[in-house]
């Protein structure tokens, strides 16, 4: 792997993960096109995920922090009996809820092959379809009332509906910031409460799926990564990152969320297309960018 394929594909991971348009469903596009199709780049994938997680960390750490605090309070609420007395505190129920929205994921584990199988094969008619699933949940939040709930005032079912959504996000070209945002929204959250609860909501999400796709590389033994580009990609992603996530706050506040439902759409129909004639001409598409790029990397 070059330094320039390492920077680009971290501008890639730190753009997409935050902007409502599905990382996964960019960096499959990018490994397909280019041929990077081995376990060095799902470890690569992983690093990427590692430096966005540090983005989010550092965008709301006040919040995170808050939420910390709360975590182990509850076990000393636990010890005294204060537990189940009084009404939670407004962090308290957003840690509560947090948690709620994680429990559908647990469905994933059984179809962790096949939800990687769409990125590792030979095809991208299936990231076609699921970026014209984003374009509708985006369409469908944008047009959404403005809610005002908070944590003073979310309910359990909205942080399931938010859950959900972020399960069906582990398709790539389904964004997860796009999905959970836009259920948060249909399901009446103020705007910014639902921008800060998609992106921590992000944390474990993240990290679960990165230490899964690192598990199946250890055990596969694929390890050969050169560290130089993999920590300059991850640096990237984690700086770029970083930027995007003030961006989406910005957008969704006002009320231009639909520039991404537009972006897309019409990237979803491009990819559709560009797929269906793939299985026509044997991948000319494909094999005419990977050609451009061997002849890249042999004159630098």
């Amino acid at each position: 792997m070059s330094y320039f394929s390492a920077v680009i594909q971290g501008l890639i991971q730190g753009f997409t993960e935050f902007l409502p348009v599905s990382s996964s469903g960019h960096l499959s596009l990018y490994q397909y096109f280019t041929g990077v199709s081995s376990e060095s780049s799902l470890l690569f994938s992983v690093m990427l995920h590692f430096g966005t997680l540090a983005a989010v960390v550092v965008a709301f750490w006040p919040t995170l922090w808050q939420l910390l605090i709360e975590f182990f309070s509850i076990f000393g609420d636990l010890f005294t009996g204060k537990l189940f007395k009084g009404y939670p505190r407004p962090n308290r129920r957003m840690l509560y809820f947090l948690m709620l929205s994680c429990v559908p994921l647990l469905a994933v584990l059984p179809l962790q092959d096949f939800i990687s199988g769409f990125s590792t094969d030979n095809s991208i008619i299936a990231e076609g379809v699921c970026f014209l699933i984003t374009a509708l949940a985006l369409t469908a939040a944008d047009r959404a009332v403005k809610g005002s709930k908070t944590a003073r005032s979310m309910t359990a079912g909205d942080s399931i509906a938010i859950g959900v959504a972020q399960l069906f996000a582990t398709l790539p070209g389904i964004s997860r910031s796009g999905s959970t945002i836009s259920a948060g929204l249909l399901r009446g959250l103020d705007r910014s409460y639902a921008v800060s609860y998609s992106f921590i909501l992000g944390l474990p999400a993240i990290l679960a799926a990165g230490l899964l796709d690192l598990k199946d590389v250890l055990a596969a033994g694929e390890l050969g990564l050169p560290l130089g580009p993999a920590l300059l990609g991850m640096a990237v992603a984690a700086v770029s990152g970083f930027f995007c996530i003030k961006l989406v706050n910005y957008l969704v506040r006002s009320d231009k969320f639909r520039i991404f439902a537009w972006y897309t759409l019409i990237l979803g129909l491009l990819v559709l297309a560009i797929g269906i004639s793939e299985q026509f001409t044997g991948h000319a598409v494909q094999n005419y960018f990977s050609s451009i790029q061997a002849a890249f990397v042999t004159a630098g």
